[in-house]
């Protein structure tokens, strides 16, 4: 195995650790700003995958690309889903006159 593979692969492990304790720590009223706040990375993962499942360097990094591609695409989307419901939720109604 490569070293570069074997240091890209630790960091990834990291970022997924470190990301799961910080958000399993976040109070459940910071978790829909915190998901708007992903919603945007989310963005730029879906860009980033484009472009490593693009360049066809090998067979394995064209198929992961194409797995981060579908799997942070589904995450932005259903994060734009979520927020845009929670926001639905504070909108105010007007009353009706009797």
């Amino acid at each position: 195995m490569p070293a570069d593979f074997i240091s890209n692969l630790f960091v990834f492990v990291l970022a997924a650790f470190l990301g799961i304790e910080l958000i399993k720590r976040v109070s459940p009223l910071l978790h829909t700003p915190l998901m708007s706040l992903t919603n945007a990375l989310d963005a730029i993962v879906v860009i980033a995958a484009i472009i490593i499942a693009g360049r066809h360097e090998t067979r394995i990094s064209t198929i992961l690309g194409l797995v981060a591609v579908g799997a942070s695409f589904s995450n932005m989307v259903g994060g734009f889903l979520i927020t845009d419901r929670m926001l639905s939720m504070f909108k105010t109604t007007k009353a009706k006159k009797s």
